[in-house]
């Protein structure tokens, strides 16, 4: 568990904060109208693609070797990520090709969100609705899935790569709740 820091690198990563909460202040008067079908299946697709994406990097990580014990048990593989450091793994010792390969894995997550938000809804600002909706639903059920797959992160204070569109994010997972909270406050 490392020690709280405040903002996330690169610093223009914690001004993104702001987005949401800007949206939500030109949205309140008209609101935003999307059925909740909509919302449910947008909702549904997140959540499941979610853990798609925790897949991938977990089979990722153990083909890099970067998952302690990935040629043993999932529990072997639990137990060992908690006496890791993956503040460690995750910046000094990543392959250079890894980065690549989950840039494009994230470029084609940002597609397909954009994509469930086109056909969720007619109007412009009902579809970014419907995009910062699900994304943060997609963020979620990914570490929800990090957690029961590996056991990791073990604390809110575990540094993360949270992103690498368009450079690397790195951030305590702390500051990853902040972001869903505030894309969340812009759709209510």
């Amino acid at each position: 568990m490392g020690q709280f820091r405040l903002l996330a690198r690169p610093l223009w990563v914690s001004l993104l904060l702001f987005i949401p909460l800007a949206l939500y202040f030109a949205w309140r008067k008209r609101g935003i109208q999307v059925p909740g079908r909509q919302q449910l299946f947008g909702a549904i697709f997140a959540v499941s693609f979610g853990f798609v994406g925790t897949a991938v990097a977990v089979d990722l990580s153990a083909a890099a070797g970067l998952l302690p014990g990935y040629t043993g048990t999932l529990s072997e593989v639990q137990s060992l990520a908690r006496a890791t450091q993956p503040e460690t793994l995750l910046i000094d010792q990543v392959p250079q090709s890894l980065p690549t390969v989950y840039l494009l894995r994230e470029s084609a997550t940002i597609v397909m969100l954009v994509g469930v938000a086109l056909l969720a809804a007619s109007k412009a600002r009902e579809r970014r609705a419907v995009f910062l909706w699900t994304f943060p639903l997609w963020d979620i059920s990914y570490y929800a899935g990090l957690w029961a797959m590996i056991r990791w992160p073990t604390s809110l204070f575990d540094l993360d790569l949270l992103f690498f569109i368009p450079v690397p994010w790195v951030a305590q997972v702390w500051f990853f709740c902040l972001q869903v909270s505030s894309r969340w406050l812009s759709w209510v």
